[in-house]
């Protein structure tokens, strides 16, 4: 019993001098620091102002077209009424050796209705001298019809192969093809223009009209594609490039406008307003922009009604704030 007692004791002092586990650290921290707007006033005398050429506007209430925005495509339209546009993921080279296919068949109709047309004028001016049978006109005839017909399919089916492959980027009209969810089809304005501008641009939107299109959708993505024609006299798209489409939808939204000048976007696309919260002294607050029309921009939230922000001078009010022209 004694020897038990001796193993024990050891084992108890063993066990009270380890020392207890450490809890195990939390996966996430956060830490507090201040708040943006708090970092980001501005005070510049007068003389600056003027210097900046800083126009203030008060924020007011107003209404705008609903928009939705999508990405779209840049395609090159058919030739024909029933044809299918040509887009980057065409395959071009199929896409020229069937048209070069096509134009032989073009070609070879047009001569056999030629040969055709003789053969049937021939047959008439010998019946209209008693020299020929009417039989023999009769079967000229069908002979010119069926070569016509075949000339008529051959050109048919060379327009919806589209313009030549050499030209695709010489065209003055291009299509862009968007890409709609589908519950957002019933609620999508479809006679009114939609605004087109490139990727990563503010500015210079480009109006399109609709146009109808052989009908085309993604089922796994749920969207249904719809056509506007673009101008580009210019050149200033090119075929297979990405751009993005505000889409009018039907309906008016309401809420707090401002100049469209007056809203400045970072590089990760963020929006801002500079905002007069004292005499000489502008505050860069945040804002969400719901659409933009005429010039003027609806806004989501960010405001509140009688604010003053900075209508022109907002560029250069950036780049005074980070130290360089923007």
């Amino acid at each position: 019993m004694r020897q038990i007692l001796l193993l024990i004791v050891p084992i108890a002092v063993t066990a009270c001098g380890e020392k207890s586990p450490k809890p195990p650290a939390p996966p996430s921290h956060a830490e507090l620091i201040a708040h943006e707007t708090e970092l980001l006033k501005l005070t510049l005398e007068p003389a600056a102002q003027r210097r900046l050429g800083i126009v203030l506007s008060r924020v007011g209430g107003g209404s705008a077209q609903r928009m939705r925005e999508v990405a779209g495509e840049v395609v090159v339209p058919p030739t024909s009424a029933n044809g299918v546009p040509t887009g980057s993921l065409s395959n071009l080279q199929q896409i020229g050796a069937q048209q070069a296919t096509a134009d032989g068949e073009v070609a070879r109709t047009q001569a056999q209705a030629r040969l055709a047309r003789i053969a049937f004028n021939r047959a008439e001016a010998l019946v209209r001298e008693e020299a020929g049978s009417v039989r023999a006109r009769d079967e000229a005839a069908a002979a010119l019809a069926a070569a016509q017909a075949l000339a008529d399919a051959a050109q048919q089916q060379r327009r919806l192969l589209g313009p030549a492959v050499g030209v695709l980027a010489n065209q003055a009209t291009l299509w862009v093809r968007a890409s709609v969810f589908a519950s957002d089809l019933g609620a999508l304005a479809r006679g009114s223009e939609a605004m087109v501008r490139p990727i990563g641009e503010q500015n210079g939107a480009r109006g399109a009209r609709p146009v109808p299109a052989p009908p085309s959708a993604n089922t796994a993505a749920g969207t249904v594609d719809v056509y506007y024609a673009l101008d580009n006299r210019d050149r200033r798209f090119r075929v297979g490039q990405r751009v993005s489409v505000d889409m009018p939808m039907t309906g008016q939204e309401r809420g707090l406008t401002v100049p469209a000048s007056a809203v400045v976007r970072d590089i990760y696309g963020g929006e801002w307003v500079y905002r007069r919260t004292a005499p000489n002294t502008f505050v860069r607050q945040r804002v969400e922009v719901a659409s933009e029309t005429n010039g003027q921009a609806l806004l989501a939230r960010g405001l509140e009604s009688g604010a003053e922000v900075v209508s022109v001078g907002t560029a250069e009010l950036f780049g005074t704030e980070f130290g360089a022209a923007h």
